[in-house]
């Protein structure tokens, strides 16, 4: 998969240049869930790994690969569902200050949008004046994708 080379290498370089160290398990997970091309629980994420490059990785180890690559923002874990995606600036070049993500229960598809920051500059209005601080400027939304909905 010649694009996922060129991400990978992309990625790679933006590491390097603020001092961050991409291993090869590092790699590998960002990899599985790239290609995956859809949200993952960690557990799933190693039997993807696995099964797809042979690469044995341990939970533990896992777990500390995913804080990783979210805290290079490569990844995002969806707390509602306590999977991971790759992030869509990591695929495509397109990088988007405010996300909102479509979740589908049934199929466990994600969808991430870009959202106005007149959208979130409102919202965020509305917390402050509910008396709370907003900690996550993104939302996850479930929803049934259009897949689904036509099985219905």
């Amino acid at each position: 998969m010649e694009n996922l080379n060129v991400v990978m290498s992309h990625v790679e370089m933006n590491c390097k240049a603020h001092g961050a160290r991409l291993t090869r398990k590092r790699k590998v997970m960002l990899k599985g869930l790239i290609k995956s091309g859809k949200a993952l629980s960690a557990y799933e994420l190693i039997d993807f790994c696995q099964g797809e490059f042979g690469s044995i990785i341990h939970p533990m180890t896992a777990y500390r690969i995913l804080a990783f690559l979210q805290s290079e923002q490569l990844v995002r874990k969806l707390d509602s569902t306590n999977k991971f995606i790759a992030c869509s600036h990591v695929i495509c070049d397109d990088v988007q200050y405010v996300l909102q993500f479509l979740i589908c229960p049934k199929c466990d598809k994600v969808e991430e949008i870009s959202v106005k920051k007149s959208t979130l500059d409102e919202l965020q209005n509305n917390v402050e004046h509910a008396g709370f601080h907003l900690v996550a400027p993104y939302m996850e939304m479930k929803c049934v994708c259009k897949a689904c909905h036509n099985k219905i």
